[in-house]
């Protein structure tokens, strides 16, 4: 049995690869889609203070909190209440799903700077 393989060059070949790995490089960092129905609440972090320090969320919603923090360096959004933590890097956004949570007030702060960053979900 003989096997032959015959490849046939086209210009085209480079460019569909190329095309195919940007594609690629898109999808794998855009940012993580949002599920329908779950309602955004920003959080502003500037000057190591989070804004509004006290927000307002639906009782029983799963939510999802952006937290877009402005100052050049790193800080953790941290919540036992919440049983959340995560480093959002200085000048970036980050994402922290909660809920559904029962009606209350859940504290958080910024691990980093504790004594200025502080705040409350208030579930209603």
């Amino acid at each position: 049995m003989v096997i032959i393989n015959i490849t046939i060059y086209s210009p085209e070949t480079p460019m569909i690869k190329s095309l195919a790995a940007a594609a690629f490089l898109a999808l794998a960092l855009a940012p993580p889609a949002q599920a329908a129905g779950e309602p955004d609440f920003t959080i502003t972090l500037k000057d190591h203070r989070f804004t509004p320090s006290e927000i307002r969320i639906p009782a029983n919603v799963k939510v999802r909190l952006v937290i877009d923090n402005q100052d050049p360096a790193p800080e953790e959004f941290d919540s036992p209440a919440l049983n959340r933590e995560k480093v959002i890097p200085g000048r970036s956004r980050g994402f922290v799903f909660v809920g559904p949570l029962a009606p209350g007030r859940y504290p958080f702060m910024g691990e980093f700077n504790a004594a200025t960053a502080q705040g409350v979900v208030v579930a209603e």
